[in-house]
């Protein structure tokens, strides 16, 4: 069991029937009023987001979650399938369980699979990712005030701004988090 006092994010725990992740909290105490850790949880259920606050003292099942490396292979229908690194096993996961950040998985990308009580609930991808920029429209020469953008598309169908200078087939990082530019890869 753990309490509220072992609260860190990334904490994995069983709240009503449901494995819950933290995503951030916060120790709140008021004047003469008991503590209250506000927190802001995902499920790995459903991958949901919320806010929910709990008393402090609050006991719950801490979940054994296990990692394990995969690699995206390809799509089929509404499911990506990841061949797990040590077994060479397929895995089948549904594309709308990762959200957005589906729109990022290109072909033997290194992901981690997340295990809870051994059953796959979530794909972790990596904070940046470098992808290819496949059409863009060209920076005009002259054009150099900072933080002035243009929208490109990448390989995998991606639409994000970046700086003017970048131009078709330059290689990009990209953070999977916020889904930012962040720099230009030179190769």
């Amino acid at each position: 069991m753990i309490s509220t006092s072992d609260f860190h994010n990334g904490l994995v725990f069983e709240d009503e029937g449901q494995f819950w992740e933290i995503l951030h909290y916060q120790h709140h105490r008021k004047s003469q009023s008991a503590a209250v850790y506000r927190t802001t949880l995902r499920s790995l259920t459903t991958g949901a987001v919320c806010e929910r606050s709990y008393s402090s003292g609050t006991k719950f099942r801490e979940v054994p979650v296990t990692k394990r490396e995969k690699h995206y292979s390809y799509d089929e229908g509404d499911m990506a399938v990841f061949i797990d690194a040590e077994t060479y096993e397929q895995v089948s996961f549904p594309k709308a369980k990762l959200g957005p950040q589906a729109r990022f998985l290109s072909e033997n990308m290194e992901v981690l699979g997340v295990y809870v009580d051994e059953k796959l609930t979530n794909i972790e991808l990596p904070p940046n990712v470098v992808l290819t920029v496949s059409s863009t429209v060209p920076g005009v020469k002259g054009d150099s005030v900072s933080n002035m953008v243009k929208p490109a598309t990448l390989e995998t169908g991606l639409e994000i701004n970046v700086p003017l200078f970048i131009k078709e087939g330059d290689r990009i990082r990209v953070d999977t988090r916020n889904c930012q530019y962040v720099e230009r890869v030179k190769e």
